[in-house]
């Protein structure tokens, strides 16, 4: 039984799950937003928040426990310097998760994960549709599911009734 199991295995075992999580937080962390599943979003804000509350601190010890947990050097002295300072008024929350439809090959609902402080650079601006929460680019991903869906079902019913016919 899995009661109270608050952690996700992706299908991995515990070291490449672990490293999954490091290099997604070193991703964060480097370029302050990342897109990637929504599942594994959600448990990297965990994560991330909980580094972010450690390089608050500023100390040795928490500088060596930052870079023991993520094995980047540069991402938790950004995290100690730059990203903690920004937020030692706030009392948590330094990330959101921002949904961002559907990912065409395989449907998995996708997220971006950002720093409640992330500001769009200039040039993304101007009408960069690769750039998160695109409400077109999301309408557009789920009608395209549903049509894969619909047209998944059709099949389905074509070869049950060319199973029934073959029967009679």
């Amino acid at each position: 039984m899995g009661h109270k199991v608050i952690k996700h295995s992706y299908g991995r075992k515990d070291g490449p799950r672990r490293a999954l999580y490091k290099g997604l937080i070193i991703s964060l962390v480097e370029h302050e937003r990342i897109t990637t599943t929504l599942s594994k979003a959600k448990e990297i804000r965990r994560h991330a928040e909980k580094a972010v509350t450690l390089g608050k601190k500023g100390d040795l010890n928490s500088r060596r426990l930052l870079i023991s947990r993520l094995g980047n050097q540069e991402a938790a002295d950004k995290i100690i310097t730059n990203i903690s300072k920004r937020f030692m008024k706030r009392p948590g929350g330094y990330t959101r998760v921002i949904k961002a439809g559907l990912r065409p090959g395989d449907m998995a609902p996708m997220a971006i994960l950002e720093f409640v402080d992330y500001k769009l650079p200039d040039s993304a601006k101007d009408g960069d549709t690769k750039v998160s929460g695109d409400k077109d680019l999301v309408k557009r991903q789920r009608a395209l599911s549903r049509g894969r869906i619909r047209a998944k079902k059709a099949a389905r019913q074509k070869q049950a009734a060319s199973r029934r016919e073959a029967r009679a």
